[in-house]
């Protein structure tokens, strides 16, 4: 079964020619850019793992350093889901104008229905990813542990996490970078 969410959802997939289009457009109006992954793309699931920080500062003849990009993100999660979002700014707020899926894994197992009876006959509908049979982190052939979550320093570097395939325990930050500091007031208010 093929996920079919955002833009282009029923076209077949995009080739990096014509993502580069998509991205120069989405420049073209001054839209910011953000790189997304994930593991679980239940249709409910609207909140993805960044990858870096948005680009806001991009001009249209850079779109070749936004497809850099992605092809780093396919490159560390390269069986998972992968999307490229685009936010406009003019309305005073960053409102989502574009999105696609650039990356998809090569087994895609799909969902199964689920019917439950309820209270006078009435039937309540659930849909369950075939994929959740297997823990988070380890879908689609990968075999991380996304139970750690994502520091700053490492978002901010792209550093593969502990998810993916190329992730490298013994060299810090997974890349060969030192490992991120543990700062003990994040999160505490």
């Amino acid at each position: 079964m093929r996920v079919t969410q955002g833009t282009f959802s029923f076209l077949p997939d995009l080739t990096d020619e014509e993502i580069v289009a998509q991205i120069r457009y989405a420049l073209e109006n001054d839209w910011a850019l953000m790189v997304e992954y994930t593991d679980d793309p239940h249709p409910r699931n609207n909140l993805w793992d960044m990858w870096k920080q948005p680009n806001f500062d991009l001009d249209a003849s850079e779109a070749a350093e936004a497809l850099a990009e992605i092809n780093d993100c396919r490159d560390a999660y390269p069986n998972h889901y992968i999307k490229l979002v685009a936010y406009d700014a003019s309305l005073g707020r960053q409102t989502s104008r574009l999105s696609f899926i650039v990356n998809r894994p090569a087994e895609e197992p799909g969902y199964r229905l689920e019917r439950t009876e309820t209270h006078d006959r009435t039937m309540n509908y659930t849909v369950v990813p075939y994929a959740h049979r297997d823990p988070v982190g380890q879908r689609y052939g990968n075999k991380g542990d996304m139970s750690s979550a994502a520091t700053a320093s490492t978002v901010m570097d792209a550093t593969p996490g502990p998810d993916s395939p190329n992730y490298d325990p013994d060299a810090g930050g997974g890349n060969g970078s030192p490992a991120p500091q543990k700062d003990e007031g994040a999160g505490e208010s």
